[in-house]
């Protein structure tokens, strides 16, 4: 049966709403019209393991991107409304992101 339930939008813990997905089995992200009508010009970013919000407007963020796929993807989705899960942030796991970052500039080996 179909549950309607309202809650916290994830993204300006302002406003009600009961728009939501589950970004993984049991975790629901909120989002209000608000916040994803937001979306259309700035590229959100979500912790799933802190709930902390990073909005970015599109345009900053495509100029500063140096790798070139990564750049073409962002070009690619900018006129679509995408807020992004992301798995840590620097302030819940400071050291899971320096260690990411050194493995990045490392290289991998197969």
């Amino acid at each position: 049966m179909f549950e309607y339930k309202l809650d916290n939008c994830s993204i300006c813990k302002e406003e009600y709403t009961s728009n939501h997905i589950e970004a993984t089995p049991g975790l629901k992200i909120y989002v209000c019209d608000n916040c994803f009508d937001a979306a259309k010009y700035n590229f959100i970013w979500i912790c799933l393991s802190c709930g902390k919000v990073y909005i970015r407007p599109k345009a900053l963020v495509i100029r500063n991107i140096k790798d070139h796929d990564l750049k073409r993807a962002y070009i690619l989705c900018q006129d679509k409304e995408i807020i992004q899960g992301i798995e840590m942030c620097i302030e819940c796991d400071p050291d899971g992101i320096v260690n990411f970052l050194r493995s990045e500039t490392v290289g991998m080996e197969c």
